[in-house]
């Protein structure tokens, strides 16, 4: 063990003695408080924190952090207070490893909200200070590479996490080898037959790869020294394992269909020098449209600048090449953590951790977002997933993540906007609420002063934020709602009910054998809901018995005290409850797609039963007929119109064959 430690003190040189010194102290602490603890694999446990700590050296960390490496998991396994982990390193330590530190199992229910809760205090603790997450990735990285020790289950359950989760977050830092390493890592054990299938055509097709990327060098070298430039820097490579996968699934297609999987890197000294490689690089080989990117004068939101291009090489070969300056290609490699950095040979590689919108963001998280069921699916949706990026009028940028609608937009811009939004165009093109922006358009928002939300926005918005701003305003202004947990009660007025309910029990008669009276209006009761008294902020609970999860048939029950449970319509224990039928609520999923609503129009022979048969046919295909009118004319015969929601526009022309066969239509026509 302490030759480990004599190992580690090597890689210190870089660092003042004063700070080596205090970096040993804590490794021969973090060596005594782990003692005789053991990994997985038998091996002493203190091996984990020194290969996180090194990794943290290598990324040219300072001090505090790689302390923070070495006794990251003391509060978690060994007796330590935070206290004394500051009395001994200071203030700045102690935030570190409190904030990589799991949330205690005794203060949760289970194990999912533990670690939900685990990952949601890591991210704020980043918000604060951005070392966090890089060493949660170190250690993150170290586990991945030691995962055969497992169990298949816990292998498969940490690896889709680290998927998940952490190899997006890498990216987020812009640190692309610890991306491409995690995610290759992931692969290797969520599938492992695919991992080892790309490995091996890797490995076969090895030295004609190589001398293929030989002579690509050597023709970009003579180009490049035939326009004057001759300080660059050609390097070639195979694309990582998951790379590849992702094509090859994306693409429905073997490997050995798959020409692009081959890159091309060029360093060079200065950005003009970059456009004008570009040029030669054309000039060279002819480009792939649609296939060149320009992240040098829009850098990704990790700061990432690049120049991509995708050519057709030698015998037909897709062949993708970057170009970027040495200071580019830096930040590109470390990221976030060049802002540490001791060298300074690449001054324009430092970065501010106040650049970065993911530091913003989740401040603003903090103080908008409450722990949900679906947290977890909000951060990797919005945080982690790949962003676009569209203008305002002026030229301002917005950065939304993937298929965002112009909803997302207008209340990324202010609430107001959201809520009195009437319309969007894109580029000068109208365009409809829900259709998902593309990267770069130019987005105008058209409002109204007399606009408001509309409850199906909640199924349009993509962000948290959007989707928040419109609950909250439906909540206030809407008396007929009532969101809470991504489930949407309907309720109405209490008079309205009554008249409802009344025209309900007359239409559930035979007319003509009771008063012998035609039946002219009907509201379909189920498709409305219930009020009880004044009440607006009654709470929406998940039944236990049934425990519906989003996307099941769901129906509300109004109790006495408890608010509205809602319960799968197939619960048994709903035909237990004496007054179900006098007290349910129509509840459906806020995620849930809208159910498409539909109006048509009928003239008919005088008959006293046509609601009945209507309503027949409606329901024979899953329909709800929501709302409908007769009138009797001169002629003396019925005409009409209806309303009905139905779950497939294909239902709409089956509903319309049915009604044709009822005997006393004459003509009916969709409206």
């Amino acid at each position: 063990m302490l030759n480990l430690i004599d190992k580690f003190t090597h890689k210190l040189e870089g660092y003042p003695q004063e700070e080596q010194e205090r970096i040993i102290r804590a490794a021969h602490w973090s060596k005594d408080l782990h003692g005789i603890q053991k990994r997985a694999s038998g091996e002493p446990y203190f091996v984990h924190p020194l290969y996180v700590a090194e990794m943290l050296v290598d990324m040219q960390m300072d001090p505090d952090t790689v302390i923070a490496g070495l006794l990251h998991d003391v509060l978690e396994d060994a007796g330590v207070t935070r206290e004394m982990v500051e009395e001994r390193f200071g203030e700045t330590v102690a935030n570190l490893v409190d904030g990589v530190t799991k949330i205690s199992i005794l203060k949760v229910k289970n194990k999912s909200v533990q670690e939900a809760e685990t990952i949601r205090k890591m991210l704020f603790a980043m918000a604060k200070d951005i070392r966090v997450i890089l060493i949660k990735l170190a250690d993150k990285l170290h586990n991945m590479n030691t995962l055969q020790h497992l169990s298949p289950e816990r292998r498969k359950i940490i690896a889709g996490e680290c998927l998940d989760i952490y190899a997006p977050l890498a990216d987020r830092m812009g640190i692309s080898w610890m991306k491409a390493e995690l995610e290759d890592l992931a692969l290797k054990n969520l599938n492992p037959d695919t991992y080892q299938y790309i490995k091996e055509f890797l490995l076969a097709k090895k030295s004609e790869r190589s001398e293929y990327l030989r002579r690509v060098e050597k023709a970009i070298y003579r180009s490049a020294g035939e326009e004057g430039i001759s300080d660059i820097l050609v390097t070639s490579r195979a694309k990582h394992f998951y790379s590849i996968y992702r094509k090859m699934k994306r693409r429905n297609k073997d490997i050995s269909e798959i020409y692009d999987i081959l890159g091309v890197r060029i360093t060079c000294s200065s950005t003009n020098d970059c456009y004008t490689l570009l040029g030669v690089i054309h000039k060279l080989w002819p480009p792939i449209e649609g296939r060149f990117k320009d992240y040098i004068a829009m850098p990704k939101a990790n700061q990432y600048q690049s120049l991509h291009t995708t050519v057709m090489c030698y015998n037909g070969r897709q062949l993708e090449i970057q170009i970027r300056t040495k200071a580019m290609h830096y930040t590109a490699e470390f990221g976030i953590a060049a802002h540490w950095t001791y060298k300074q040979e690449f001054g324009g590689a430092k970065l501010s951790t106040d650049t970065l919108p993911i530091i913003s963001k989740l401040k603003n998280w903090e103080q908008e977002v409450e722990l949900t069921d679906n947290f977890l699916d909000e951060i990797k949706s919005e945080l982690l997933k790949d962003s676009i990026y569209a203008f305002t009028p002026k030229g301002h940028i917005v950065e939304l993540p993937t298929n965002s609608t112009p909803i997302d937009f207008a209340y990324y811009i202010h609430s107001e906007v959201g809520n009195r939004m009437i319309g969007a165009k894109a580029d000068g093109s109208i365009i409809p609420l829900n259709q998902p922006l593309k990267n770069t358009q130019v987005v105008e928002i058209l409002t109204s002063a007399n606009a408001r939300p509309h409850v199906n926005w909640l199924r349009m918005a993509r962000t948290s934020r959007a989707r928040q701003k419109i609950r909250n305003w439906l909540n206030k202004h809407d008396e007929n709602l009532l969101i809470d947990k991504s489930i949407i009660a309907k309720k109405k007025s209490a008079a309205r009910e009554q008249q409802e309910h009344e025209q309900q029990q007359s239409s559930h008669q035979q007319p003509s054998e009771q008063t012998g009276e035609i039946v002219k209006h009907v509201i379909h009761a189920d498709r409305l809901s219930f009020r009880i008294g004044n009440e607006k902020n009654m709470m929406i609970s998940i039944a236990k018995c049934c425990a519906p999860t989003t996307g099941d048939d769901i129906i509300g029950y109004i109790s006495r005290g408890r608010g509205i449970i809602v319960h799968t319509r197939q619960c048994p224990n709903l035909r237990n409850i004496r007054d179900i039928d006098h007290r349910t609520i129509e509840v459906e999923w806020e995620a849930s797609k809208p159910r498409k609503t539909k109006r048509f129009q009928v003239t008919s022979r005088l008959t006293a039963d046509l609601f009945s048969e209507i309503e027949g046919a409606v329901k024979k295909y899953k329909g709800h007929l929501i709302e409908g009118r007769l009138e009797e004319t001169e002629s003396g015969q019925l005409t009409g119109s209806f309303t009905m929601e139905i779950d497939q526009p294909d239902d709409f022309k089956r509903v319309m064959k049915s009604l044709r066969t009822i005997p006393s239509i004459i003509n009916i026509v969709p409206i």
